[in-house]
């Protein structure tokens, strides 16, 4: 169907206005709330403004860094298999090269010379962060020296946590995430192995109880002590995922701002227990739903992309493999004017969107179907659909009704234009993985997968290019308001 452009101006006087409860800005509101409101209070807003891990806004703009300097671990994890030199592989806890404190420095350097938007330095392994806690703190010592500009943060499974808050605080540590799978031992003793505690292994119930009295302990000293703190949960079926809700209350009693909820990856060539014996991962739509339960807990996270452990770049865009220990420079220089312009540049694309975020919200509203409908977005970043279909490795995914649109995650697929041609098996991929979706938003889109995508009942939309996304949307949906007046007149 061909989509008629229609400017914002406009936007009101295209059909009736319909009432309804106010929309989220989108990049600001999580899960709604049953009893309060998503919006985070502007003393956290401020902290995570440039932090892409936790704040969806900042996510479009800024760049992190993970560097592997801690590879021992004081658990195994049943999902975990800590692999080394797999460059193709985009999960938690694989690196291709491990790094001394000083060689993370350096690294640091070298990233933040070529990229001005990288604003965050993060410890997540490729074992546990407090592991290898004289590591992990060294490199924070000498990177505080080198470079103060940069949010320092790290990534622990909570073992050794309530023993290091002092040393967190003292290195300038703002920003902790908590892996936390279970509040129950029953349920945690099906997801860890072992744990390594007071100079001994311990397993079953006896370890699941320990790990998860360390890790609520550490989490309400950090909060105490004016951390932010930030929890990893995964969802695996069949095993914590009618759990996880109780894990979402817990946290938020404890202090814990923000709760990520990200899905099991269990292919067998990773070579996890949970792999090999065949427990599956969580669908989209079982994700969706169980984050949509979650109405009185913590403030839910959804643009996670289960990094590397030695992660370089935008969220979905890793650029680790360019950024070696035999590619660096010696001495990388830093351009300290270039990153204040990034800087200032991110602040006038903030608040051109913020101008048009109003408008585009009362729109939403006004036009949005009353029962939600999935929308998936093409976006290299910036908060605009900016992306050509085929070379897009994910969609981001919004839900839009006549309460606004919320973002609810990403889906990954692979890329479908590959040497100027696509990829007919790629294509029935990304199909499965849009299982769900109305419409697509999109930059530009070739005649073929417009075509699948239209006879597997997808309104594909590619009159917006480089709008913002709620902006997209808005015009989208007054434009298909406006058909269908047409045609009811007709």
């Amino acid at each position: 169907m061909e989509q008629k452009v229609v400017s914002l101006e406009s936007l009101g006087r295209t059909s009736a206005a319909r009432s309804g409860p106010p929309a989220c800005a989108i990049g600001d509101c999580g899960t709604p709330r049953k009893g309060g409101s998503a919006e985070l209070p502007e003393h956290v807003r401020e902290k995570i403004k440039e932090h892409p891990c936790y704040s969806e806004d900042a996510h479009h703009f800024f760049a992190r860094i993970h560097v592997a300097v801690a590879p021992a671990c004081n658990i195994q994890c049943n999902y975990c298999n800590r692999k080394y030199d797999c460059s193709n592989e985009s999960r938690p806890g694989v690196v291709s090269e491990r790094l001394s404190p000083e060689q993370a420095v350096r690294k640091v350097k070298a990233v933040a010379a070529a990229m001005p938007n990288l604003s965050v330095v993060g410890i997540a392994g490729p074992g546990d962060a407090l592991a290898d806690h004289r590591r992990t703190f060294e490199t924070f010592r000498l990177l505080r020296e080198t470079l103060p500009d940069l949010t320092l943060c790290l990534s622990t499974n909570g073992l050794a946590l309530p023993d290091h808050i002092d040393d967190i605080r003292a290195a300038g540590v703002d920003h902790v995430t908590v892996t936390l799978n279970a509040v129950d031992p029953h349920v945690a003793e099906g997801i860890y192995a072992w744990i390594f505690w007071d100079h001994a292994r311990r397993t079953g119930l006896e370890a699941a109880r320990i790990l998860i009295e360390r890790q609520l302990q550490g989490i309400e000293m950090l909060t105490a002590a004016g951390v932010l703190v930030k929890i990893n949960s995964v969802m695996i079926p069949g095993v914590n995922d009618g759990h996880l809700e109780a894990v979402n209350v817990a946290v938020k009693e404890r202090g814990a701002f923000l709760h990520n909820v990200m899905p099991l990856i269990s292919d067998p060539a990773h070579g996890t227990h949970y792999g090999l014996t065949g427990q599956r991962g969580p669908t989209p739509a079982e994700l969706k739903t169980l984050q949509d339960r979650m109405g009185d807990g913590a403030k839910l996270m959804k643009h996670c992309r289960q990094c590397r452990a030695d992660a370089v770049g935008l969220l979905g865009e890793d650029k680790s493999q360019q950024f070696g220990l035999d590619a660096l420079p010696e001495n990388p220089q830093i351009d300290p004017e270039k990153r204040a312009a990034y800087r200032a540049i991110v602040e006038k694309e903030r608040e051109d969107r913020r101008k048009e975020a109003a408008d585009a919200r009362a729109a939403i509203r006004r036009f949005g179907p009353l029962e939600p409908m999935l929308v998936a977005v093409s976006s290299k970043g910036g908060g605009r659909v900016n992306q050509h279909f085929g070379h897009a490795r994910e969609f981001q995914i919004f839900e839009v009704s006549e309460a606004g649109a919320r973002f609810t995650g990403h889906r990954r697929v692979d890329r479908y234009c590959a040497g100027g041609e696509g990829e007919d098996d790629v294509l029935d991929a990304t199909l499965m993985a849009l299982d769900g979706v109305g419409a697509i938003l999109t930059a530009k889109i070739g005649r073929c997968p417009r075509q699948r995508l239209a006879d597997a009942g997808i309104a594909v939309v590619d009159d917006f290019a480089f709008d913002y996304v709620e902006t997209a949307i808005a015009r989208w949906l007054a434009a298909r308001a406006a058909e269908e007046d047409t045609a009811r007149i007709a």
